[in-house]
């Protein structure tokens, strides 16, 4: 059930009543039946992931969190008569049972994970929507559990509704469990505010996926589709209309997500911060995604950094090698699995995992490189400067959009072929000669490119304060005026397929 359909909306506006028009106990149940219907219009077959997940991290996180109370009774009970090593090998040993416990439940759904991600052809229909996402989020709230941050939640239909919660399921973000439970479970009151936010956002959200990431779609998919004629400059242009294109999908669909939860008095983590405003490569994926970087960062990247292999190794090159290396290496081969799973996690084929490694690969050497542009800066250019900083910030989006290329092919192969044809078979005269034939007329740059400024300025904007915030603060009329425009804006020139239905989010695939 795509956001943008006339079902979902229907779908949404029904729930929205029933949320609000039946007593406030009964909120969590009509969310709850929400979410197996939204869930279940994909394919009743997909539940049985979904279950499986949900039943096997409750269960674990449930037994972790007995374990290590029933550990402190027994500890509190023979304290006087076990002495420090009896004490230290009890530990040791419940310890090694919570690990267990943790990673198996940790194999069966990064089993399930893989079975999906590697499907055969004949199991394609067995591919889950959002399986990436509640996988992740089921895992991340069972890690913390183990290591004692969160305590294990008891009620099983209240974990249900925190992994199925139907908007998530698209897109993300990859929510925490204490996070999103702050509002998740809460009774709310029908708050004018929050309907009228939640709309603001959604609105927004439509207008960036149907107005610019649909259309530009058309010419991307144009050029990526047929490589014999579109090949040379026409790489340059691809590269560029995607970046617009994949920011606009990625972050219309998260503001679907997070607006519709407004409405429902629930809050959402934001999942991007302006990200092509970022200045280098490290800041941008603090802007982008940021919750599935920061959980790739929290269960990924700490937990192999302080494993006893990982400190022997560096140890043993400290030793041989040097106070430097021995501090760093251990820290690069971390973010290196890290990258490396990161890019599986979007796609088993050679495109992202050569991407992952890439990215990787920039983040190190602007690491170690660190030293020398700070030298640069205070010698040359003030790292302050307006001027400055407004290179860096187009220095990064140009590598962005080069990394972004990764997404329009097949194979890792394809996409250095693609991009070395931009040097070698340069064309710009044709692409300018051929510019209308790619799918899109005048008309569509013309309404793509005015979407694209509204977006430059609506981010800048908010470097001060949100929109919504700022129009909340002025006359009703205006707020009023505002509203209906973007509506109207995005009927109007939203780009429609057939029947005018609007095509699936980037992020779905994932």
């Amino acid at each position: 059930m795509l956001f943008t359909s006339y079902e979902f909306i229907a779908f949404a506006a029904i729930l929205l009543l029933l949320y609000y028009i039946l007593p406030k106990t009964a909120q969590k149940y009509v969310l709850f039946c929400g979410n197996m219907i939204f869930y279940a219009v994909t394919g009743w077959q997909n539940l049985i992931f979904l279950f499986v997940t949900i039943c096997t991290t409750f269960g674990a996180a449930l037994w972790v969190d007995k374990n290590l109370k029933a550990q402190k009774e027994q500890l509190a009970l023979h304290k006087a008569d076990w002495d420090r090593e009896q004490k230290k090998a009890y530990r040791s040993g419940e310890k090694t049972k919570r690990k267990m416990a943790v990673a198996i439940a940790a194999i069966v759904n990064v089993g399930l994970l893989a079975f999906v991600k590697f499907p055969h052809t004949q199991f394609q229909f067995l591919m889950p929507m959002g399986i990436s996402f509640y996988t992740l989020m089921s895992l991340g709230y069972l890690f913390d559990v183990y290591r004692e941050t969160q305590e294990a939640e008891k009620n099983l239909f209240r974990y249900a509704l925190f992994v199925s919660y139907f908007p998530q399921l698209v897109q993300g973000p990859i929510s925490r469990f204490n996070e999103l439970s702050e509002t998740l479970f809460k009774e709310h009151d029908f708050e004018g505010k929050n309907i009228t936010f939640g709309l603001y956002r959604i609105l927004w959200g439509f207008f960036k996926k149907l107005v610019i990431a649909d259309r530009l779609a058309v010419a991307v998919g144009t050029i990526s589709g047929d490589f014999g004629t579109y090949h040379g400059s026409y790489i340059f242009l691809e590269m560029f209309l995607y970046t617009i294109q994949l920011y606009a999908d990625f972050s219309g669909g998260i503001d679907v997500t997070i607006g519709l939860s407004e409405m429902f008095g629930i809050h959402v983590t934001e999942n991007f911060i302006r990200p092509y405003f970022s200045k280098s490569l490290k800041e941008y994926w603090r802007r982008w995604h940021i919750t599935m970087s920061t959980w790739f960062r929290d269960y990924l990247f700490y937990p192999i950094s302080i494993t006893p292999w990982m400190q022997n190794l560096s140890r043993f090159l400290r030793k041989k090698c040097g106070e430097r290396v021995g501090k760093r290496l251990p820290v690069y081969l971390a973010s290196f699995i890290v990258w490396a799973v990161t890019g599986i996690w979007h796609g088993t084929t050679s495109n992202f995992i050569v991407w992952g490694i890439i990215n990787w690969f920039i983040l190190m050497v602007s690491e170690e490189l660190e030293p020398l542009y700070e030298k640069f800066h205070a010698r040359f250019i003030p790292a302050s400067r307006r001027g400055w900083q407004a290179f860096m910030v187009l220095r990064t989006f140009t590598m962005l959009c080069f990394l972004k290329l990764f997404d329009c092919y097949a194979t890792a192969g394809e996409v250095f072929r693609a991009f070395g044809s931009a040097f070698s078979e340069p064309n710009p005269g044709e692409v300018g000669a051929n510019l209308f034939s790619l799918g899109l007329t005048p008309w569509d740059y013309l309404v793509a490119g005015c979407g694209a400024l509204l977006m430059l300025g609506v981010s800048l904007l908010q470097r001060r304060e949100s929109v919504r915030l700022q129009l909340s603060k002025k006359p009703f009329a205006l707020r009023a005026a505002v509203g209906m425009g973007l509506f109207l804006v995005t009927l109007i020139f939203g780009a429609y397929g057939v029947g005018y239905d609007a095509s699936q989010f980037i992020y779905n695939r994932f």
